[in-house]
Protein backbone atom coordinates (compact mmCIF):
# COMPACT_ATOMS: atom_id res chain seq x y z
CA UNK A 1 0.00 0.00 0.00
CA UNK A 2 1.88 3.50 -0.57
CA UNK A 3 1.93 6.22 1.79
CA UNK A 4 -0.48 9.23 1.16
CA UNK A 5 1.09 12.37 -0.40
CA UNK A 6 3.03 14.98 2.39
CA UNK A 7 0.81 17.91 2.98
CA UNK A 8 1.18 20.78 -0.02
CA UNK A 9 1.40 24.34 0.81
CA UNK A 10 0.14 26.70 -1.30
CA UNK A 11 1.17 30.16 -1.86
CA UNK A 12 -0.62 32.75 -2.65
CA UNK A 13 0.89 36.45 -3.56
CA UNK A 14 -0.90 39.70 -4.76
CA UNK A 15 0.33 40.50 -8.32
CA UNK A 16 2.82 42.95 -7.38
CA UNK A 17 6.73 41.69 -8.26
CA UNK A 18 7.87 42.52 -4.63
CA UNK A 19 5.80 40.28 -3.19
CA UNK A 20 6.00 37.67 -5.84
CA UNK A 21 10.01 37.39 -5.55
CA UNK A 22 9.80 36.63 -1.40
CA UNK A 23 7.51 33.81 -2.16
CA UNK A 24 9.86 32.49 -4.79
CA UNK A 25 12.47 32.11 -2.46
CA UNK A 26 10.70 30.69 0.28
CA UNK A 27 9.24 28.02 -2.42
CA UNK A 28 12.39 27.14 -2.81
CA UNK A 29 13.40 26.85 0.84
CA UNK A 30 9.78 24.33 1.73
CA UNK A 31 10.28 22.04 -1.61
CA UNK A 32 14.13 21.71 -0.41
CA UNK A 33 13.00 20.05 2.89
CA UNK A 34 10.25 18.13 1.74
CA UNK A 35 7.19 20.01 0.85
CA UNK A 36 5.16 19.94 -2.68
CA UNK A 37 4.63 23.53 -2.84
CA UNK A 38 1.68 25.40 -5.40
CA UNK A 39 2.28 28.92 -6.26
CA UNK A 40 -0.90 31.21 -7.27
CA UNK A 41 -1.47 35.13 -8.01
CA UNK A 42 -3.68 36.85 -10.07
CA UNK A 43 -2.61 36.67 -13.76
CA UNK A 44 -0.97 40.22 -14.66
CA UNK A 45 1.39 40.72 -17.93
CA UNK A 46 3.75 43.29 -15.90
CA UNK A 47 5.01 41.06 -13.92
CA UNK A 48 8.79 39.12 -14.80
CA UNK A 49 7.56 35.65 -13.84
CA UNK A 50 9.58 32.69 -16.08
CA UNK A 51 7.07 29.57 -15.21
CA UNK A 52 3.32 28.80 -17.08
CA UNK A 53 0.50 28.98 -15.70
CA UNK A 54 0.06 25.28 -15.12
CA UNK A 55 3.44 23.92 -15.43
CA UNK A 56 5.11 21.63 -12.77
CA UNK A 57 8.21 20.67 -11.93
CA UNK A 58 10.32 18.80 -9.64
CA UNK A 59 13.28 20.30 -6.48
CA UNK A 60 15.08 18.54 -4.90
CA UNK A 61 12.93 16.15 -2.52
CA UNK A 62 9.53 18.16 -3.17
CA UNK A 63 7.36 19.39 -6.15
CA UNK A 64 6.41 22.51 -7.24
CA UNK A 65 3.58 23.61 -9.52
CA UNK A 66 2.19 27.44 -10.80
CA UNK A 67 -1.80 28.22 -11.27
CA UNK A 68 -2.82 31.50 -12.09
CA UNK A 69 -6.27 32.23 -9.90
CA UNK A 70 -9.00 32.26 -12.87
CA UNK A 71 -12.01 33.98 -12.00
CA UNK A 72 -13.82 33.98 -15.79
CA UNK A 73 -13.97 37.33 -17.40
CA UNK A 74 -13.45 38.94 -13.56
CA UNK A 75 -9.29 38.07 -13.62
CA UNK A 76 -7.86 39.26 -16.68
CA UNK A 77 -4.10 39.03 -17.09
CA UNK A 78 -3.62 43.01 -19.52
CA UNK A 79 -6.27 44.36 -16.36
CA UNK A 80 -4.60 47.47 -15.15
CA UNK A 81 -6.83 47.41 -12.34
CA UNK A 82 -5.39 43.94 -11.12
CA UNK A 83 -2.35 46.01 -9.93
CA UNK A 84 -3.23 48.50 -9.18
CA UNK A 85 -6.09 47.31 -6.48
CA UNK A 86 -3.49 45.69 -4.86
CA UNK A 87 -1.27 48.73 -3.78
CA UNK A 88 -1.06 49.82 -0.15
CA UNK A 89 -3.05 52.98 -0.54
CA UNK A 90 -6.17 51.10 -1.56
CA UNK A 91 -6.12 49.18 1.78
CA UNK A 92 -6.22 52.51 3.80
CA UNK A 93 -9.06 54.00 1.58
CA UNK A 94 -11.17 51.47 1.19
CA UNK A 95 -13.86 53.82 -0.53
CA UNK A 96 -11.19 54.96 -3.13
CA UNK A 97 -10.77 51.35 -4.65
CA UNK A 98 -14.79 51.46 -5.20
CA UNK A 99 -15.81 49.01 -8.84
CA UNK A 100 -12.44 47.95 -8.63
CA UNK A 101 -12.05 46.58 -5.37
CA UNK A 102 -15.42 45.02 -5.02
CA UNK A 103 -14.40 43.42 -8.40
CA UNK A 104 -11.24 41.49 -7.26
CA UNK A 105 -12.39 40.90 -3.86
CA UNK A 106 -15.41 39.53 -5.51
CA UNK A 107 -13.80 37.27 -8.26
CA UNK A 108 -10.28 36.33 -6.58
CA UNK A 109 -11.70 34.56 -3.35
CA UNK A 110 -14.30 32.62 -5.52
CA UNK A 111 -11.04 31.59 -7.65
CA UNK A 112 -8.80 30.49 -4.80
CA UNK A 113 -11.59 28.22 -3.46
CA UNK A 114 -11.96 26.69 -6.59
CA UNK A 115 -8.13 25.97 -6.44
CA UNK A 116 -7.93 24.47 -3.33
CA UNK A 117 -11.04 22.28 -4.15
CA UNK A 118 -9.55 21.11 -7.69
CA UNK A 119 -6.11 20.25 -5.77
CA UNK A 120 -8.11 17.90 -2.90
CA UNK A 121 -10.19 15.89 -6.11
CA UNK A 122 -7.03 15.28 -7.91
CA UNK A 123 -5.52 13.75 -4.63
CA UNK A 124 -2.84 16.86 -3.75
CA UNK A 125 -5.06 18.41 -0.98
CA UNK A 126 -4.08 21.81 0.35
CA UNK A 127 -2.67 21.59 4.26
CA UNK A 128 -1.61 25.34 4.61
CA UNK A 129 -2.28 28.42 2.83
CA UNK A 130 0.39 30.86 2.87
CA UNK A 131 -0.18 33.86 1.56
CA UNK A 132 0.81 38.13 2.08
CA UNK A 133 -1.08 40.22 4.57
CA UNK A 134 -2.57 42.39 2.23
CA UNK A 135 -4.78 39.62 0.64
CA UNK A 136 -6.61 39.03 3.90
CA UNK A 137 -9.24 37.16 1.30
CA UNK A 138 -6.76 34.42 1.34
CA UNK A 139 -6.99 33.59 4.99
CA UNK A 140 -10.87 33.54 5.08
CA UNK A 141 -10.81 31.36 2.38
CA UNK A 142 -8.69 28.47 3.73
CA UNK A 143 -10.76 29.15 7.03
CA UNK A 144 -13.92 28.44 5.67
CA UNK A 145 -12.35 25.15 4.60
CA UNK A 146 -10.57 24.31 7.65
CA UNK A 147 -7.15 24.73 6.20
CA UNK A 148 -4.55 26.52 8.52
CA UNK A 149 -3.17 29.86 7.50
CA UNK A 150 0.15 31.69 7.44
CA UNK A 151 0.38 35.01 6.25
CA UNK A 152 3.98 36.09 4.55
CA UNK A 153 5.03 39.95 6.10
CA UNK A 154 6.95 41.42 3.16
CA UNK A 155 8.07 44.47 5.14
CA UNK A 156 10.52 44.57 8.05
CA UNK A 157 9.41 43.22 11.66
CA UNK A 158 9.55 46.95 13.08
CA UNK A 159 7.35 48.04 10.49
CA UNK A 160 4.54 45.67 11.25
CA UNK A 161 5.35 46.07 15.03
CA UNK A 162 4.48 49.76 14.54
CA UNK A 163 0.96 48.70 12.51
CA UNK A 164 -0.10 46.29 15.12
CA UNK A 165 0.50 48.18 18.10
CA UNK A 166 -1.23 51.15 16.31
CA UNK A 167 -4.16 49.57 14.71
CA UNK A 168 -4.38 47.79 18.29
CA UNK A 169 -4.74 51.35 19.82
CA UNK A 170 -8.09 51.82 17.63
CA UNK A 171 -10.04 49.52 19.60
CA UNK A 172 -13.83 51.17 18.05
CA UNK A 173 -12.32 51.91 14.52
CA UNK A 174 -13.48 49.53 11.45
CA UNK A 175 -12.67 52.33 8.81
CA UNK A 176 -10.41 49.95 7.44
CA UNK A 177 -10.24 45.96 6.25
CA UNK A 178 -6.81 46.50 7.23
CA UNK A 179 -7.02 47.63 10.60
CA UNK A 180 -9.30 44.52 11.58
CA UNK A 181 -6.88 41.80 9.77
CA UNK A 182 -3.92 43.07 11.77
CA UNK A 183 -6.04 43.34 15.28
CA UNK A 184 -7.28 39.61 14.27
CA UNK A 185 -3.87 38.20 13.24
CA UNK A 186 -3.04 37.07 16.71
CA UNK A 187 -7.00 34.83 16.40
CA UNK A 188 -6.83 34.12 12.57
CA UNK A 189 -3.09 32.91 11.99
CA UNK A 190 -1.28 29.82 13.09
CA UNK A 191 2.30 31.51 12.06
CA UNK A 192 3.90 35.16 10.35
CA UNK A 193 6.30 34.44 8.56
CA UNK A 194 8.75 37.68 8.61
CA UNK A 195 11.23 38.50 5.49
CA UNK A 196 13.87 39.05 8.18
CA UNK A 197 16.66 37.35 10.32
CA UNK A 198 17.14 37.49 14.40
CA UNK A 199 20.34 38.99 14.26
CA UNK A 200 19.03 42.01 12.37
CA UNK A 201 15.76 42.50 14.54
CA UNK A 202 16.48 40.94 17.54
CA UNK A 203 14.68 43.35 19.86
CA UNK A 204 11.66 43.87 17.73
CA UNK A 205 11.22 40.05 17.18
CA UNK A 206 11.43 38.89 21.04
CA UNK A 207 8.90 42.20 21.55
CA UNK A 208 6.50 41.29 18.92
CA UNK A 209 6.61 37.60 20.06
CA UNK A 210 4.71 38.21 22.65
CA UNK A 211 1.57 39.05 20.60
CA UNK A 212 2.21 37.28 17.16
CA UNK A 213 3.14 33.93 16.52
CA UNK A 214 6.24 35.19 14.57
CA UNK A 215 8.62 32.88 12.22
CA UNK A 216 11.58 34.90 10.98
CA UNK A 217 12.63 33.43 7.75
CA UNK A 218 14.39 35.95 6.30
CA UNK A 219 16.47 37.33 4.17
CA UNK A 220 14.09 36.18 1.28
CA UNK A 221 16.94 36.58 -1.36
CA UNK A 222 18.39 34.12 -3.21
CA UNK A 223 19.65 35.59 -7.07
CA UNK A 224 19.35 32.46 -9.02
CA UNK A 225 15.32 32.67 -8.03
CA UNK A 226 15.08 35.84 -9.91
CA UNK A 227 17.05 35.05 -13.43
CA UNK A 228 15.56 33.77 -16.38
CA UNK A 229 14.71 36.95 -18.11
CA UNK A 230 16.49 39.67 -20.68
CA UNK A 231 18.10 42.83 -18.84
CA UNK A 232 19.88 44.08 -21.45
CA UNK A 233 23.51 42.45 -21.46
CA UNK A 234 23.54 43.81 -17.42
CA UNK A 235 25.91 41.14 -16.10
CA UNK A 236 28.50 41.39 -18.77
CA UNK A 237 28.73 44.75 -19.45
CA UNK A 238 29.57 44.21 -15.31
CA UNK A 239 31.94 41.67 -15.88
CA UNK A 240 34.10 44.88 -17.63
CA UNK A 241 34.10 47.19 -14.73
CA UNK A 242 36.51 47.06 -12.02
CA UNK A 243 35.47 45.45 -8.73
CA UNK A 244 33.21 47.75 -6.64
CA UNK A 245 33.22 50.83 -9.04
CA UNK A 246 29.63 50.55 -10.36
CA UNK A 247 27.09 52.96 -8.87
CA UNK A 248 23.80 51.08 -9.39
CA UNK A 249 20.71 52.98 -9.30
CA UNK A 250 17.27 50.93 -8.70
CA UNK A 251 13.96 52.64 -7.44
CA UNK A 252 11.75 49.78 -7.54
CA UNK A 253 8.97 49.00 -9.38
CA UNK A 254 6.30 51.55 -8.11
CA UNK A 255 8.23 54.73 -7.38
CA UNK A 256 8.05 57.36 -10.12
CA UNK A 257 10.22 59.72 -10.24
CA UNK A 258 9.62 63.56 -11.72
CA UNK A 259 11.14 65.05 -15.22
CA UNK A 260 13.01 67.24 -12.67
CA UNK A 261 14.15 64.82 -10.77
CA UNK A 262 15.17 62.63 -13.45
CA UNK A 263 17.20 65.19 -15.07
CA UNK A 264 19.29 66.13 -11.96
CA UNK A 265 19.67 62.01 -11.44
CA UNK A 266 21.42 61.53 -14.52
CA UNK A 267 23.25 64.56 -14.70
CA UNK A 268 24.37 63.82 -10.73
CA UNK A 269 25.56 60.07 -12.06
CA UNK A 270 27.14 61.87 -14.74
CA UNK A 271 28.91 64.50 -12.26
CA UNK A 272 30.42 61.53 -10.57
CA UNK A 273 32.75 60.06 -14.27
CA UNK A 274 32.20 56.67 -12.34
CA UNK A 275 30.62 53.51 -14.29
CA UNK A 276 26.98 53.11 -13.54
CA UNK A 277 23.67 51.02 -14.01
CA UNK A 278 20.98 53.05 -14.35
CA UNK A 279 16.89 51.21 -14.32
CA UNK A 280 14.05 53.46 -15.66
CA UNK A 281 11.11 51.44 -16.18
CA UNK A 282 9.01 51.86 -19.67
CA UNK A 283 6.33 53.68 -17.85
CA UNK A 284 9.36 55.99 -16.59
CA UNK A 285 11.29 56.46 -19.58
CA UNK A 286 10.05 59.47 -21.30
CA UNK A 287 10.65 61.57 -18.55
CA UNK A 288 14.35 61.15 -18.70
CA UNK A 289 14.99 63.10 -21.93
CA UNK A 290 17.01 62.22 -24.43
CA UNK A 291 19.60 64.65 -23.59
CA UNK A 292 20.41 63.38 -20.89
CA UNK A 293 20.38 60.11 -21.54
CA UNK A 294 22.89 61.11 -23.90
CA UNK A 295 24.91 62.78 -21.56
CA UNK A 296 24.75 60.27 -18.93
CA UNK A 297 25.59 57.28 -21.48
CA UNK A 298 27.57 58.97 -24.12
CA UNK A 299 31.02 60.86 -24.87
CA UNK A 300 33.33 60.04 -21.93
CA UNK A 301 30.83 58.63 -19.44
CA UNK A 302 30.42 55.05 -18.65
CA UNK A 303 26.72 54.87 -17.65
CA UNK A 304 24.23 52.07 -19.05
CA UNK A 305 20.47 52.35 -18.91
CA UNK A 306 18.21 49.78 -18.93
CA UNK A 307 14.33 48.90 -18.15
CA UNK A 308 14.61 46.18 -16.34
CA UNK A 309 17.66 43.78 -14.46
CA UNK A 310 18.06 40.94 -12.07
CA UNK A 311 18.54 43.00 -9.10
CA UNK A 312 19.57 40.09 -7.27
CA UNK A 313 22.29 39.00 -9.67
CA UNK A 314 23.50 43.35 -10.09
CA UNK A 315 23.88 43.50 -6.35
CA UNK A 316 25.58 40.27 -6.08
CA UNK A 317 28.21 41.58 -8.48
CA UNK A 318 31.55 42.05 -7.85
CA UNK A 319 31.62 45.30 -9.50
CA UNK A 320 28.80 46.99 -7.67
CA UNK A 321 30.29 49.52 -5.47
CA UNK A 322 27.06 51.28 -3.97
CA UNK A 323 23.43 51.34 -4.24
CA UNK A 324 21.29 54.12 -4.92
CA UNK A 325 17.47 53.17 -4.37
CA UNK A 326 14.22 53.85 -2.90
CA UNK A 327 14.50 51.71 0.87
CA UNK A 328 11.63 49.12 -0.62
CA UNK A 329 11.72 46.28 2.05
CA UNK A 330 13.36 43.47 -0.96
CA UNK A 331 15.82 45.86 -2.07
CA UNK A 332 16.69 46.74 1.39
CA UNK A 333 17.52 43.36 2.48
CA UNK A 334 19.10 42.49 -1.07
CA UNK A 335 21.48 45.29 -0.06
CA UNK A 336 22.25 44.19 2.86
CA UNK A 337 22.66 40.32 2.06
CA UNK A 338 24.94 41.14 -0.40
CA UNK A 339 27.06 43.79 1.44
CA UNK A 340 26.35 46.72 -0.97
CA UNK A 341 26.45 50.33 0.61
CA UNK A 342 23.97 52.40 -0.04
CA UNK A 343 22.96 55.83 -0.74
CA UNK A 344 18.98 55.86 0.52
CA UNK A 345 16.36 57.94 -1.32
CA UNK A 346 12.96 57.12 0.25
CA UNK A 347 9.53 57.28 -1.13
CA UNK A 348 6.44 56.51 0.95
CA UNK A 349 5.11 54.27 3.26
CA UNK A 350 7.79 51.92 5.10
CA UNK A 351 10.95 53.30 2.90
CA UNK A 352 11.21 56.25 5.34
CA UNK A 353 11.87 53.50 8.15
CA UNK A 354 13.65 50.94 6.11
CA UNK A 355 16.32 54.25 5.14
CA UNK A 356 16.57 55.42 8.62
CA UNK A 357 18.24 52.03 9.66
CA UNK A 358 20.04 51.45 6.67
CA UNK A 359 21.33 54.83 7.43
CA UNK A 360 21.47 55.52 11.31
CA UNK A 361 21.55 51.67 12.73
CA UNK A 362 23.22 50.19 10.48
CA UNK A 363 25.58 52.42 9.64
CA UNK A 364 25.74 51.07 5.65
CA UNK A 365 25.23 54.17 3.91
CA UNK A 366 24.06 58.41 3.72
CA UNK A 367 20.83 59.44 3.18
CA UNK A 368 20.33 61.88 -0.34
CA UNK A 369 18.07 64.67 1.04
CA UNK A 370 14.97 65.48 -0.88
CA UNK A 371 14.30 66.90 -4.08
CA UNK A 372 16.47 65.51 -6.48
CA UNK A 373 19.95 67.37 -6.69
CA UNK A 374 22.76 66.40 -9.16
CA UNK A 375 25.77 68.21 -6.61
CA UNK A 376 24.14 66.14 -3.55
CA UNK A 377 23.67 63.24 -5.39
CA UNK A 378 27.44 63.61 -6.71
CA UNK A 379 28.60 64.31 -2.90
CA UNK A 380 26.74 61.27 -1.14
CA UNK A 381 27.95 58.95 -3.41
CA UNK A 382 31.36 59.88 -3.19
CA UNK A 383 30.88 59.47 0.29
CA UNK A 384 29.70 56.43 0.16
CA UNK A 385 32.68 55.17 -2.31
CA UNK A 386 35.73 57.29 -1.30
CA UNK A 387 34.87 59.40 1.72
CA UNK A 388 36.23 59.32 5.42
CA UNK A 389 33.58 56.82 6.56
CA UNK A 390 33.30 54.96 3.19
CA UNK A 391 35.66 52.13 4.58
CA UNK A 392 33.98 51.57 7.73
CA UNK A 393 30.66 51.35 5.89
CA UNK A 394 31.97 48.73 3.69
CA UNK A 395 33.00 47.32 6.92
CA UNK A 396 29.88 46.89 8.30
CA UNK A 397 27.79 45.95 5.08
CA UNK A 398 30.32 43.21 4.76
CA UNK A 399 29.52 42.45 8.53
CA UNK A 400 25.06 42.41 7.78
CA UNK A 401 25.94 39.92 4.50
CA UNK A 402 27.96 37.40 6.87
CA UNK A 403 25.12 37.79 9.44
CA UNK A 404 22.55 37.07 6.29
CA UNK A 405 24.41 34.38 5.27
CA UNK A 406 24.93 32.48 8.43
CA UNK A 407 20.85 33.14 8.89
CA UNK A 408 20.32 30.67 5.86
CA UNK A 409 22.68 28.47 6.83
CA UNK A 410 21.88 25.08 8.02
CA UNK A 411 21.47 26.14 11.96
CA UNK A 412 21.10 29.54 11.50
CA UNK A 413 18.47 31.46 13.05
CA UNK A 414 16.04 31.43 9.83
CA UNK A 415 16.96 28.20 8.93
CA UNK A 416 15.59 27.23 12.07
CA UNK A 417 12.50 29.10 11.22
CA UNK A 418 12.02 27.25 7.77
CA UNK A 419 12.61 24.12 9.44
CA UNK A 420 10.03 24.64 12.53
CA UNK A 421 7.12 25.54 9.98
CA UNK A 422 7.85 22.67 7.66
CA UNK A 423 7.95 20.12 11.03
CA UNK A 424 4.36 22.09 11.71
CA UNK A 425 3.51 21.28 8.60
CA UNK A 426 3.93 17.83 7.65
CA UNK A 427 2.88 16.81 11.54
CA UNK A 428 -0.43 18.19 10.46
CA UNK A 429 -3.16 15.53 10.59
CA UNK A 430 -5.44 16.61 7.20
CA UNK A 431 -5.91 18.87 5.15
CA UNK A 432 -9.18 20.93 3.86
CA UNK A 433 -11.38 18.97 1.49
CA UNK A 434 -13.46 22.66 0.32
Amino acid sequence: MSSPPPPRVLLVSTPLQGHVNPLLVLRRRLTFRGLPVTFSTVPYAGLKFSYRDGEAINVRRGALCFEHLHGGGSLRPHDNYLYRVTTFHLFFHRATGGEILRRLEDAAPAALAELIRLHSGAGRAVACVVANVFIPWAGRVAGAVGVPHAVLWTESCAILSLFYHYFHSLADSRRTTLVADLRSLRETVSWVLVNTFDELEHPAVEALRAHLPITPVGPLFEPEDYGGHEDDGCVPWLDAQPPGSVVFVAFGSMMKLSRDEMAELAAGLAATGRPFLLVVRDNNRELLPDDCVAAATGGDSRGKVVAWCDQGRVLSHRAVGCFVMHCGRNSTTEALASGVPVVAYPGVADQPTNAMFLVDVYGVGVRLPRPMARDALRCCVEEVLSGPEAAAMRARAGEWKAEASAAQATGGSSDKGVRGFVDAVLSLDGAGDG
